[in-house]
């Protein structure tokens, strides 16, 4: 029975020391004393409770204090409350000492918290980097079409990573310029033959002012012949003007069969309104028979005139001839 009791109360102590250890992390205040930090160990307790890892603090002073740089650990503890990242600030902060590059705490975890990789951008002011852009289409002043590759050398400007633009800007302006550059030539041929010239063009315009990025070059990798979209346009102006005709034509066509109907539709009523005259006339006639006005005499003189005008109708007409003869 002692002996389970031994045993619980050393596996209490066991926890009880684990706890006292977890909070009073005298392992690193250790750490502290033999690499020449000044952090104490109410200090290392305090982080503890607030949250704060007090392994990544005392790494970040050693590496620091070792790479010869003076860093206080409640500006580190609170850029680790202010949701950064402490090591990479801190490496960066080494790696621009050894370059000799300006840079500052302050302007460390500034451009920390903006969300960008403060130790890549000083790596990458050191290291530049090439970005290659997309495929960029431009029409010069002949109409033929070039297609051009370009690889952009730059590097990272570090008082301008926090609110300056990022890699999609610099490309984007980069492509603007090749298309101005190539839109302003008069042949293609031209560009083919220098095109070293877009890069100088291209390269004066400033285009890294307001991003977080120098220019140090821009070498055209490629150029391709495209279309020839001159004569694509002109092919379509045709067409279209091709089209135009028709429809024209076509309107045309349509008023002259409309026009057409309402002069037949006219001539139809002409006929109409011939036969109903004809067909009064014998209602005259027979009107002016019972009224006297007419008489059997006057009739048939009239019946007479009649047979003698259709006989000179007949014989005024040319003499019969055959559609051969008159073929030939």
């Amino acid at each position: 029975m002692e002996g389970f009791i031994v045993f619980f109360i050393a596996i209490g102590a066991l926890v009880l020391l684990s706890i006292l250890l977890y909070f009073i992390p005298v392992n690193l205040w250790f750490q502290c004393i033999l690499t020449g930090v000044r952090i104490s160990l109410l200090q290392l307790v305090f982080m503890r409770w607030r949250r704060v890892p007090p392994s990544v603090i005392v790494n970040a002073m050693i590496n620091s204090k070792k790479a010869g740089l003076d860093l206080n650990a409640d500006q580190l503890e609170a850029h680790y409350l202010a949701g950064g990242h402490v090591q990479k600030v801190v490496n960066a902060l080494i790696s621009a000492d050894k370059a000799n590059i300006p840079l500052d705490f302050k302007a460390a975890t500034a451009i920390d918290l903006a969300g960008r990789d403060v130790f890549e951008a000083v790596q990458m002011s050191v290291n530049p980097k090439v970005i290659n852009t997309p495929p960029v289409a431009a029409v010069a002043k002949d109409g033929i079409q070039l297609i051009a590759k370009a690889r952009v050398t730059v590097r990272a400007n570090i008082k301008q990573l926090v609110g300056g633009a990022g890699e999609e800007t610099i490309l984007a302006r980069v492509g603007e310029g090749i298309v101005s550059s190539i839109g302003s030539a008069i042949s293609y041929k031209q560009v083919l033959e220098n095109p070293d010239s877009i890069s100088k063009v291209v390269l004066n315009k400033g285009l890294d002012s307001g991003t977080a990025f120098e220019i140090l070059s821009i070498d055209i990798a490629d150029i391709d012949v495209g279309k020839n979209i001159g004569a694509q346009l002109q092919m379509d102006q045709a067409n279209a003007e091709k089209n135009i005709a028709q429809a024209k034509a076509e309107e045309r066509r349509a008023m002259a069969v409309a026009t057409e109907q309402e002069n037949k539709a006219k001539a139809q009523e002409a006929r109409v309104k011939v036969i109903e005259a004809e067909a009064e006339v014998p209602l005259a006639m027979a009107e002016a028979f019972r009224n006297g006005n007419l008489g059997i005499m006057d009739y048939y003189r009239m019946k007479n005139l009649e047979a003698d005008t259709t006989m000179r109708e007949s014989i005024g007409k040319p003499s019969g001839t055959s559609k051969g003869d008159s073929k030939k």
